[in-house]
């Protein structure tokens, strides 16, 4: 019988639900113990595929195609374990199970009720999980913050799975205690209401992270002990702290393994963060910088910067350098900015490298084209991700082979020079209006030919298989409806443009390169979605070297 932790939020958003997840199963890891991790999401949207980036975050997709929150990231990156569409659920996915049950008679004709039928279908999904992964831990945050119309199933579920195995379920609230400047002290009182509300859901949390800007002290834990009815030792510090990945080394003062572990009733099979550590250790006392210039749209948000649209790019970045023992230093620049006034693209110079990252629409996208031109001719290292490449091919396609009018169809429906072109089976879905996940996603192999900057980076971080030819056969993520229009494709080669990553299936480009150039790489699909902390991705490795250079 696997051991379920549920994962709730208290007082606000935003707290870091997702990283006390991913890194108390870090720790359970790190103890013997199999683990995955379950994202429940309470809107009615059935996957995240058609949310608004700037809104409600990056969209990241697993090796199955499913487009997902962007906790699920985190999951993978602190479990080294790639997830699948049976470890995310949302509001709009479990009604429309049960519905499609319902039409099929598969309830016996009985009435279908909001309450035992959601709440089982839920519990249904979260012991398919454990029971596809065989893991001896299975977490499961429930999204939003307690209190919440939306998310009141999600906690009867857990509530109902509880009854179900009183012995095999442990609650965990994370709850945040601001400490007012006008005030100079740490208040407990949110928190004593969110545990009351989830209280009235029948829920007592076994174990309260509190998060705050500073360390909780000894009074603070001994008021909440008292109004919210644990243990001292049940109440977890969690401040703040520069790197998420240090998170399960902070956890680890309080001993939040032992004492999960002591309330299933179980003694550790071992005991090994050191990997981890030595990591955290890296990151703490790195000191040369390399910089890092992000050129995006989908970072502004009113008077904020909004981070999370790119977190995977951001990650990843982080990861290499921390490779290289090095502080990564990121800048987020408006493609918008470059597109009004092209005299500020000199300030690129000041950057050791720049990515152009995914996304969609025209907005920027001229700013963006100028950008790729600039790191061109100046030899700054470039590496572009999906829209990256893209808009490099049409870059190139203008200024080094003389199709003036080159564009995406994305942008220019008519285009005198279609280079990037919607893929053929996308037509009809984009007729139809058919949007939600019907995009190329998930994972495609690519075979990256001997002899190219691609092949060098995947051959020293030993991914993927060599076949006979020499070339190197690699497996990535992708999430797109446009390609490189393979009409233009010996075009673009004769002015040495190099198809470095083919499709082998379909012949489509996945990665091109130029040579005479530090680095400069666009990759049809989405690298940044399968780097780790411990494991960087080989480019994004391979991209900060040139940095360095």
């Amino acid at each position: 019988m696997p051991k379920y932790i549920f994962v709730a939020g208290g007082v606000m958003s935003g707290i870091g639900k997702g990283v006390t997840t991913a890194s108390i199963g870090k720790i359970l890891q790190s103890k013997g113990f199999g683990v995955t991790a379950i994202k429940i999401d309470p809107y009615i949207n059935v996957d995240a595929g058609t949310m608004n980036p700037v809104e409600h975050g990056e969209v990241f997709v697993t090796d199955d195609g499913t487009e997902c929150d962007q906790d699920i990231g985190n999951y993978e990156r602190f479990l080294n374990e790639d997830l699948s569409t049976d470890n995310y659920m949302t509001t709009g996915r479990v009604y429309d199970a049960v519905i499609r049950r319902e039409r099929n008679l598969e309830y016996g004709g009985k009435c279908v009720e909001v309450v035992p039928h959601i709440p089982n279908e839920v519990i249904d999904r979260i012991q398919k999980a454990a029971k596809k992964t065989k893991a001896d831990f299975v977490l499961i945050e429930i999204g939003g913050t307690v209190g919440e119309y939306q998310n009141l199933l999600f906690l009867e579920a857990a509530r109902m799975l509880k009854l179900q195995h009183p012995k095999d379920v442990l609650f965990v609230l994370v709850s945040y205690l601001p400490v007012p400047k006008m005030i100079g002290e740490m208040k407990t009182k949110p928190t004593q209401y969110a545990v009351r509300t989830l209280n009235s859901s029948g829920i007592q949390p076994d174990i309260i992270v509190a998060r705050s800007e500073v360390p909780i002290d000894q009074p603070r834990k001994r008021k909440i002990s008292i109004f919210c009815n644990i243990q001292e030792k049940d109440v977890i510090s969690a401040p703040d702290i520069e790197s998420i990945y240090e998170i399960p080394i902070n956890f680890e003062k309080d001993k939040i393994g032992t004492l999960i572990l002591q309330k299933f009733g179980i003694g550790a099979k071992k005991e090994n963060l050191k990997d981890w550590a030595n990591l955290v250790k890296t990151i703490k006392t790195a000191r040369k910088k390399v910089k890092i210039g992000i050129v995006g749209k989908y970072f502004e948000t009113g008077d904020f910067t909004l981070s999370d649209s790119y977190i995977s790019v951001i990650e990843a970045v982080k990861h290499a350098a921390f490779f290289h023992k090095l502080k990564p230093e990121l800048t987020w620049l408006s493609s918008e900015v470059y597109e009004k006034n092209p005299g500020k693209l000199k300030e690129l110079k000041n950057f050791d490298g720049i990515i152009v990252p995914g996304g969609f629409g025209s907005r920027g996208v001229e700013g963006k084209i100028k950008t790729i031109e600039y790191c061109r001719k100046n030899k700054i290292p470039y590496f572009g991700l999906c829209f990256g490449l893209q808009l490099a091919v049409v870059e190139f396609a203008r200024n080094v082979c003389g199709m003036k009018d080159a564009n995406t169809t994305e942008i220019v429906k008519h285009s005198k020079y279609p280079v990037i072109d919607v893929m053929p089976e996308q037509k009809a879905l984009i007729a139809e209006k058919r949007y939600g996940a019907t995009m190329r996603l998930g994972t495609y192999p690519c075979q990256v030919k001997k002899g190219t900057i691609a092949y060098s980076s995947y051959s020293k971080a030993k991914w993927g298989k060599e076949n006979k030819k020499g070339d190197i056969l690699i497996q990535e993520r992708h999430r797109h409806r446009y390609e490189l229009n393979n009409e233009f494709k010996s075009n673009l080669e004769e002015k040495g443009l190099i198809m470095s990553g083919i499709n082998p299936e379909r012949d489509l480009v996945e990665i091109i390169e130029i040579k005479n150039h530090p680095f400069f790489v666009g990759t049809q699909f989405h690298p940044e979605l399968k780097s780790r902390p411990l494991n960087p991705h080989p480019l994004f490795r391979e991209f900060i070297r040139a940095c360095i250079r």
